[in-house]
């Protein structure tokens, strides 16, 4: 039997998961697949294209397993659109000329950006967000600015929905100023209501992005150099630009369905039934191109159940469109926001169950039915980490009192325990279920979570829903009397803490004597898991230098010559500058050691300045001269304290009531060097007002009338968590012996590079149960913790200072046996954002001919 012909339309991430989903169940051959992408490349996540900025290259943006298109039944043509449909002869022409005879057709054209009709929207230097060539535009037009300008970039973004804040955190990433103009009333206004998204408003100016609302742009206005210089506002008010990013929504790419008269929306997208079939029997639509139920539909899961539904559909089965899973969730990083459901209750007679902090930048809401026990929808902005739980109880009751989701722990809350349902969704990218991911466990045999991921395809697209998921998988496992390993690694069958206990019981020191004495004798002399877990173990149970010995085998390529390494292959240098107190004196310094070695200096977020672009051979040299000036490490390289960010609190401040900048200076000086399994943040704010940002810190301090409040847990990346109060109005002395203990509790206990939240949420018992120990002593280790803490502040050495006085140690920063004194004189310079000296128009034409150039003391490789 001969396959028949299936011809799709478009090359995006509806059309892939349709193709995957038709190949994995069409085992008899049925269809053969031609996929016309109008793009030069093959699917790729849309929906990460932000991550393109943080280093992400566009192949790996790709999306499923690269297998697929090998496949001798599937056949992609890239950077071919198609131009036309006939209906009648059953056949699509693309741009190349070619034709494609078809049995079935499935439109997946997804849609396009819309920009608004407004003066100047046609300038160089106003961008759409929508593909990776739109994104690389973006990027390469604003590094070309940093270079012209003596300024910072000033950007403005259109929209202040999903894909408009992504891109002002795109634009932020880049170094560039951001500006949301949002015509609405408050951001992501189709999502939240008025108060998440007023919630949602702090956050985003928390990260450095500027919003206004209620701004609608009438005019851009160009710059007197070309290209985009100012927006004009209704209000009459006006903002200053460089460059403008459109992200004003999205309209269905519909042209060849008109063109082949199929019906379509009133709003547009080619009209489909339950079946994702059009008002011809021959051709589907998927995706944002699909109106189906009456309304175009721009996410991804959708999307990805039309594609799981057609698939059927081709093979004869009886699928049919389940409705729209409309829940949303921002991936902003520092941004925690999620809507799902009846976020605006409009269900009749529902209720809502608010609780707000502002202070913390919080605010979660949930939806109920007039009797308080079925969940309809909610908002969570600030904390999102009941998402992945309540998303599948949609429709379903909530175990006990709704207001737990939604409080903090240690304030009566805390996402307690849901038993889900065997149907209730869990991935809705993949539309994968409790019950399909207990399946995986109790009748595939998979025993971890990536076996599970792989079997299931739960957690691949978003991943969100992989906590969830590795919740369900431990559960089920455990129900099954299979123990879940908590091994190290092959190298030791004992996990991080008991591995912590035994050395520091034992009192071996050296990496040799750990192996021996607590090793499964596995082959091979350990791993790149378990050597840097001992070298922060030993670095606490029997401290010594970091390069000493043994012990320099031990460390990553941070820690092996105490520097960050790049993604250029420079490094950084970072000296320490305790609660960010500097002398005159100390920033000359600085400033001259940047000049003097080319480096691009930055003060970062957390009151240091940091110095980039440096070789490995002239580290040395450079920390010579700093700690010469009265500078040491600060460890910006290591799994330990980095910095304690304060306010100028009670000495400048006139809200301040507490000295916040000397008790931060203590506590950085006290702490410093201090391993750990992961890196520590700390913040000093000097009253409530909490400019200090304490409570996203693992360790944060706010004062009071009374004394110090000390909260922990904090994180931010990722997964950013507000920190939890430890204990209330302490005074100095009190507050200091409780840090210790906490530290240290922590570092004896947690999981390899696991930080302060989510060990926090491990703990059994939470913040009660730590309190127990930290405060009342009922493990009966507080004794042992301050005599631990106490030997720490006696013993600390600055590593730098003991580097430069020992020439066995310095023999490692030499970059190769000849390594020059001096920069290679054939290599150009050129400036970084205005620093570093200028090109001479030699070395310029030396980098036109593709010869070396050096940035800011780093070698690169010159592109045309």
């Amino acid at each position: 039997m001969n396959a028949r012909h299936l011809v799709v339309v478009g090359g995006g991430m509806v059309a892939q998961r349709l193709v995957e989903a038709l190949r994995d169940r069409d085992t008899a051959g049925t269809w053969r697949i031609t996929v016309l992408a109008e793009e030069p490349r093959r699917p790729y996540d849309r929906v990460a294209l932000t991550s393109y900025f943080s280093g992400r290259k566009p192949e790996e943006l790709e999306l499923g397993d690269a297998a697929l298109w090998d496949d001798p039944l599937v056949t992609l043509v890239r950077d071919d659109a198609v131009t036309a449909v006939d209906r009648e002869a059953r056949t699509v022409t693309a741009a190349s000329g070619r034709s494609y005879a078809y049995d079935h057709l499935v439109l997946a054209t997804g849609s396009y950006a819309w920009v608004p009709p407004t003066e100047g929207a046609d300038l160089p230097g106003v961008f759409v967000y929508r593909t990776i060539d739109d994104v690389a535009a973006l990027r390469g037009y604003v590094e070309k600015l940093q270079q012209e300008l003596v300024r910072p970039v000033r950007g403005a973004v259109l929209g202040g929905g999903l894909l408009g804040l992504e891109a002002a955190g795109a634009l932020h990433a880049l170094g560039a100023q951001a500006t949301v103009l949002q015509v609405g009333t408050h951001l992501m206004d189709t999502q939240l209501d008025l108060g998440g998204g007023e919630a949602l408003r702090r956050l985003i100016n928390q990260i450095g992005v500027g919003v206004r609302v209620n701004a609608m742009t009438v005019r851009i206005r160009p710059h007197r150099r070309g290209g985009v210089g100012r927006l004009d506002l209704a209000d009459g008010g006006r903002v200053d630009a460089d460059v403008v990013v459109v992200a004003a929504g999205v309209r269905p790419r519909d042209e060849l369905a008109r063109a082949a008269g199929l019906e379509v929306g009133p709003r547009g997208g080619v009209v489909v039934d339950d079946t994702c079939v059009s008002s011809d029997p021959a051709v589907s639509a998927v995706g944002e191109v699909a109106c189906i139920q009456g309304a175009c539909i721009g996410l991804v899961a959708p999307g990805y159940a039309m594609a799981e539904v057609t698939a059927d559909r081709l093979l004869g089965g009886a699928a049919e469109f389940p409705g729209a899973d409309t829940a949303t969730k921002l991936k902003l990083a520092g941004v925690d926001v999620a809507s799902f459901g009846d976020a605006f209750g409009r269900t009749e007679n529902s209720l809502e169950i608010v609780w707000a902090d502002p202070l913390a930048g919080v605010y979660k809401k949930l939806v109920m039915s007039d009797d308080a026990r079925t969940l309809l929808g909610g908002v969570l902005v600030g904390d999102a980490s009941a998402y992945a739980s309540l998303r599948p109880m949609l429709g379903r009751e909530l175990p006990g009192d709704p207001a737990a989701f939604l409080l903090p722990e240690g304030g009566g809350g805390g996402v307690p325990d849901l038993e889900l349902p065997d149907d209730a969704g869990v991935c809705s990218c993949n539309n994968v279920s409790a019950g399909t991911i207990r399946g995986a466990v109790t009748e595939h045999g998979c025993t971890d979570l990536g076996a599970v991921k792989a079997c299931t395809k739960a957690g691949t697209s978003c991943g969100s829903c992989l906590p969830l998921v590795k919740k369900l998988v431990t559960t089920e496992l455990a129900k099954q009397g299979i123990t879940v390993s908590s091994a190290l690694c092959e190298h030791f069958a004992l996990s991080r803490a008991q591995l912590y206990d035994a050395v520091r019981v034992s009192g071996v020191r050296s990496f040799t004597e750990v192996v021996e004495r607590f090793g499964t004798r596995a082959e091979g002399r350990g791993c790149d898991i378990c050597k840097p877990a001992v070298a922060s173990i030993l670095a606490t149970t029997a401290p010594a230098h970091v390069l000493e010995g043994e012990r320099a085998a031990l460390q990553d390529t941070n820690d092996h010559v105490m520097a960050n390494l790049q993604k250029d292959g420079s490094y950084s240098v970072v000296p320490r500058i305790p609660g960010g107190e500097v002398t005159p004196e100390g920033l000359i310094a600085i400033g001259e050691v940047a000049k003097d070695y080319g480096l691009y200096t930055k003060i970062t977020g957390g009151q240091r300045i940091d110095l980039f672009g440096a070789r490995i051979d002239q580290l040395p040299l450079i920390w010579q001269r700093l700690v010469d000036a009265g500078f040491e490490s600060g460890h910006a390289y290591g799994k330990s304290l980095r910095t304690v960010k304060s306010c100028v609190g009670s000495t400048w401040c006139r809200f301040g009531v507490q000295d916040s900048v000397a008790l931060a200076v203590l506590l950085e000086l006290r702490y410093r060097g201090l391993r750990s399994p992961h890196k520590l943040k700390m913040g000093v704010s000097g009253c409530a007002r909490e400019c200090a940002e304490a409570r996203g810190k693992d360790v944060g301090v706010i004062a009071t009338d009374k004394g110090w409040n000390v909260y922990v847990g904090g994180n931010g990346g990722f997964t950013p968590k507000h920190a939890v109060l430890l204990a209330e109005d302490l005074s100095t002395e009190d507050l200091i012996r409780t840090i210790d203990r906490f530290l240290l509790y922590y570092i004896r206990t947690a999981d390899r590079l696991q930080r302060t939240a989510p060990w926090l949420e491990e703990l059994e018992g939470g913040v009660d149960a730590l309190r127990g120990v930290v405060l009342d002593d009922v493990l009966g280790i507080a004794a042992d913790l301050d005599e631990q803490m106490a030997q720490h502040v006696v013993e600390y050495e600055d590593e730098w200072r003991a580097t430069l006085d020992d020439p066995e140690k310095l023999r490692r920063f030499a970059s190769f046996v000849n390594a020059p004194e001096t920069p290679d004189p054939s290599l150009a310079y050129v400036p970084e954002r205005g620093q570093a000296r200028p090109a001479t128009a030699d070395e310029r034409d030396a980098a036109l001919r593709g010869e070396p150039v050096l940035v800011a003391g780093t070698t690169l490789e010159v592109r045309s």
